[in-house]
């Protein structure tokens, strides 16, 4: 079987503009996977560029748009997409190279809800413990991969990435604001009361549409307000 592929290439050392450039594959088996075919493409041609790591959709390094929709090509069979199968990097992120985009402010976004346990008693001896209740609220808050699917879907974060914090780091703010170990709530909120940082979602859905671990940013973010809501009215 052949299939027909459409590929988003852009070099900035030597093109004036990007282009979709054709590819026609043979050989195409079933169950294959699209970053397999990618692969292959570029064992043809070699200045094809676009990343990838784990293969098995955990490291989330192969996000891109597929046919429209943001994805995962290690996970995205071939045997589900329309041909021309048309790829091109994830949209609202600045292109480094063909399928590679610029992932800086999407990390800083990341780093900037501080996504690590903060405590202000002493580290105890032994572990950290929780009530099975409350270990159960971090379900659908840990499982992120950060892939950027999310915030490349997300119009809010396409109109404002520098001040827009973006569904990613939204759903990773909230995973440690209902974490029972977490001693810093009260500050996390504070420095989320911001007219940009989470009020620009309009809860359009994207995010959870796109999400390949079947998360639901957009509730994260609704469980932030209610939070905020709370503490300051």
């Amino acid at each position: 079987m052949d299939m027909r592929f459409s590929i988003y290439r852009y070099n900035p050392e030597t093109d004036a503009e990007p282009c979709m450039q054709d590819y026609q594959l043979s050989g195409i088996t079933s169950g294959m996977m699209l970053l397999d075919a990618l692969k292959r493409l570029k064992a043809q041609d070699e200045t094809l560029a676009f990343r990838s790591s784990c293969g098995e959709g955990v490291c989330g390094s192969d996000g891109m748009n597929i046919n429209g929709r943001n994805g995962l090509a290690c996970i995205t069979p071939l045997a589900t997409l329309k041909q021309p199968v048309a790829l091109r990097p994830l949209p609202g992120m600045p292109v480094i190279r063909d399928l590679i985009v610029d992932l800086d402010n999407f990390w800083r976004q990341y780093r900037e809800v501080q996504p690590w346990l903060v405590r202000e008693d002493p580290i105890p001896e032994v572990e950290l413990r929780q009530s099975p209740q409350d270990r159960d609220r971090l379900d659908g808050l840990y499982e992120c991969i950060l892939c950027a699917c999310c915030s490349a879907s997300c119009p809010s974060y396409w109109w404002n990435p520098e001040r827009f914090l973006g569904p990613a780091a939204l759903l990773q703010a909230s995973r440690f604001i209902e974490d029972s170990r977490d001693q810093a709530t009260e500050a996390r909120l504070d420095r989320l009361d911001d007219a940009y940082k989470v009020f620009r979602c309009h809860t359009i859905m994207n995010c959870a549409d796109v999400c390949p671990k079947g998360l639901n940013p957009s509730q994260a973010i609704g469980n932030i307000r209610q939070r905020m809501l709370k503490q300051f009215v």
